[in-house]
């Protein structure tokens, strides 16, 4: 099986301007726990995760140096691991257990065009041994 049959259409991506409360608020509203940083070109340049963020949101203090004066770019993880749609589901796991990660952004043409996580190879392969032959 390749992985755009259980990838996750919908990337929810960030630009590096931008601040950690709003980025917070984007994976509250879509539900996710991890976002990609993408350059004006449309380019992957980092993920941000819930942790990063929580890590970052609690060592701020009200006063001169507030939420505004951190950008994303800053606590990125600018190494962003990808797979092409193409690849098989056994690359994205051995991927994702080899860098110790639970989602990978899927590239077409080297353009983002989904998410594959730990949970969506789970589904999947929960879907295969559930479903009688």
């Amino acid at each position: 099986m390749k992985v755009k049959e259980a990838m996750n259409n919908e990337v929810i991506t960030i630009s590096p301007y931008t601040q950690p409360l709003e980025a917070f608020e984007k994976m509250y509203k879509h539900g996710v726990r991890r976002l990609f940083v993408l350059n004006d070109e449309n380019e992957p340049m980092g993920v941000v995760s819930y942790t990063d963020l929580i890590g970052v949101l609690g060592t701020i203090k009200p006063g001169p140096q507030e939420a505004e004066d951190v950008t994303i770019s800053e606590i990125m993880v600018e190494d962003v691991i990808t797979i092409a749609a193409n690849d098989g589901i056994e690359d994205a796991a051995n991927l994702m257990l080899r860098a110790d990660i639970s989602g990978l952004l899927v590239l077409e043409d080297d353009k983002p065009v989904g998410v594959i996580t730990k949970t969506d190879i789970c589904r999947m392969v929960a879907a295969e041994l559930l479903v009688p032959s």
